[in-house]
């Protein structure tokens, strides 16, 4: 794949990009696998509205301009002064090209203009990749959550970025 970073777009995750998102996550075994409903629901609260009773969250999607095409997405909850982490992906042939990097400080901006003060998130332990990843943006490991996976069953390593 072809892939020019100037071409690259963050913006709100929206229900357009549902197939493709359903798509990258299919094609990723490290990724959560989520029902159609669950993004839906996710879709349908959108990004950081007070008056809502469901809770919020924030969903991007990284574009590339160039073929319009969505290379990946990230999705955090927030429980005001705090957000999780939920998920962060990027379709396969688009990896290691700085997608996730931005699609992570992009969310962070969000969260900071928000007020938001910790990112917290979990990950298998033996997403050593993924770990790595989150220690490259100034994540710290802050404990782990025995038999917190299944199928199979693992442990989390509880992760957290202090954005204050």
């Amino acid at each position: 794949m072809k892939f020019d970073p100037a071409d690259l777009e963050i913006r709100p995750l929206d229900g357009a990009d549902l197939e493709v998102v359903l798509g990258i996550v299919e094609m990723l075994e490290e990724a959560p696998h989520w029902s159609r409903a669950h993004f839906e629901e996710i879709l349908s609260v959108g990004d950081i509205l007070p008056d809502r009773i469901s809770r919020p969250r924030i969903a991007l999607a990284a574009r590339d301009a160039h073929s319009w095409g969505i290379l990946g997405f990230i999705v955090a909850s927030l429980v005001a002064p705090e957000a999780e982490l939920e998920s962060i992906a990027v379709a396969q042939a688009a990896q290691r090209r700085g997608i996730g990097r931005r699609l992570l400080a992009s969310l962070v901006t969000r969260l900071r203009t928000s007020g938001i003060r910790d990112l917290h998130l979990e990950v298998r332990t033996s997403n050593r990749t993924a770990i790595r990843f989150y220690e490259a943006q100034n994540f710290m490991q802050t404990g782990v959550r025995s038999g917190y996976y299944a199928d199979p069953e693992e442990d989390a390593v509880l992760m957290t970025l202090h954005l204050i």
